[in-house]
């Protein structure tokens, strides 16, 4: 594992990083840490509002994706349609709910200087509704994922992300990990649709 890969950014790093971001349509907000963030995700989201969580390390140590699952009838957690549906029976329309959520709250595994972020995958099962069916999307970001480049976000998802997930998966699932997709992210074409947390803490990876 490449451990350069888990070490914050400098602040010059993540305002130029800020600078591209917006320059690619992505609106763009700078938090110290991840109390500051998830404050701002919840206000972000009007209340009674569509919600899907995607499974991320970053949004469960915040608290957010426990804090929208199960906030009390405040927001409409799409995760509780899909967790009362069977699998086996019922996958495809799984998927078309988890395609076009109104609100995607997540996280990605890279974000360039030039202002990309790179999302990878093992089922993919994420990505449809943050490339193009989620209404609006929150990606929460610790910055220790700014890398220069999109040749380095690729490095760093092959050498610094998979092992941790593979590790995670094992714990977790039983099974292992892959890189089977990866999202790039070049540029969003409508306004405000994506909005990227930038958090000056380690979380996730």
């Amino acid at each position: 594992m490449n451990k350069k890969f888990g070490q914050l950014a400098s602040d010059e790093s993540v305002q130029k990083t800020a600078k591209a971001l917006e320059a690619n349509n992505l609106k763009t907000i700078i938090v110290k840490n991840g109390k500051e963030a998830k404050e701002k995700v919840l206000k972000f989201i009007p209340e009674d509002s569509e919600v899907m969580t995607m499974t991320s390390v970053t949004l469960d140590t915040i608290g957010l994706s426990e804090q929208i699952n199960k906030a009390d009838g405040k927001f409409k957690p799409v995760r509780d349609k899909l967790y009362a549906m069977d699998r086996n029976t019922q996958s495809r329309e799984m998927a078309k709910m988890g395609s076009a959520p109104d609100w995607v709250v997540s996280s990605v595994h890279a974000v360039t200087e030039d202002g990309r972020l790179l999302i990878a995958s093992n089922t993919g099962s994420q990505l449809s509704a943050e490339a193009y069916g989620g209404g609006k999307v929150i990606f929460v970001v610790g910055t220790q994922k700014i890398v220069k480049d999109t040749t380095e976000g690729l490095k760093r998802i092959y050498e610094y992300t998979l092992p941790l997930e593979d590790e995670r998966a094992q714990k977790a699932y039983g099974m292992r990990s892959n890189v089977s997709k990866i999202l790039i992210i070049n540029k969003e074409v409508v306004p405000e649709r994506i909005i990227i947390i930038l958090v000056k803490e380690k979380l996730g990876f």
